[in-house]
C-alpha cells in the first residue's frame, strides 16, 4: 500500500524530535559546531531564505554525502561525525522530518528538526540570509 507525504512525515516525527525556532537558536548558541542543514532544493532555499550559517544539501541528496562508505568526492566532510548536533530545516517543515529522520537511521546520535521550517524561524524575528 502507497503512503502519502504527510504519512511519511508522520513516521518521521515518531523517531526524531522537532524543536522550536528558539531551542534551535540556543543550541546553535551554546554550541558553536551545530551543524544546521537546509534540506530544500536550492532555488526553494534561496526564496525562502537559510538561516546564517547553514549547508544547503536537497533532500534527495542528503543521504549520499552523508554516506560514508561513497567515494569522498561524493561525501560532505561536515557530515562524518555520527555524534555531532545536527539541526535540520526547511521551509515549513515537513522536509526537516524526513531528513532528520534519515540521518538518525545512518547513525546519527544528535539529530533534530526545526518545527515549522525556516518560515518559523523567520516568524519568530531572526535572521536568514
Amino acid at each position: 500500500m502507497a503512503i502519502t507525504f504527510k504519512q511519511m512525515v508522520a513516521q518521521a516525527r515518531e523517531h526524531v524530535s522537532a524543536i522550536s525556532s528558539a531551542e534551535a537558536r540556543e543550541k546553535m548558541q551554546g554550541n558553536p559546531n551545530t551543524l544546521v542543514i537546509d534540506v530544500q532544493e536550492k532555488e526553494a532555499a534561496g526564496a525562502c531564505g537559510l538561516i546564517p550559517s547553514s549547508l544547503n544539501i536537497s533532500l534527495g541528496m542528503l543521504p549520499i554525502r552523508a554516506d560514508l562508505e561513497l567515494p569522498e568526492h561524493l561525501r560532505e566532510p561536515r557530515l562524518a561525525d555520527r555524534n555531532q548536533t545536527v539541526i535540520i530545516t526547511c521551509g515549513a517543515g515537513g522536509q526537516a522530518a524526513l531528513g532528520s529522520y534519515l540521518l538518525h537511521q545512518m547513525g546519527f546520535s544528535d539529530v533534530s528538526f526545526i518545527e515549522g521550517g525556516t518560515s518559523a524561524w523567520k516568524e519568530a524575528g531572526y535572521e536568514v540570509e
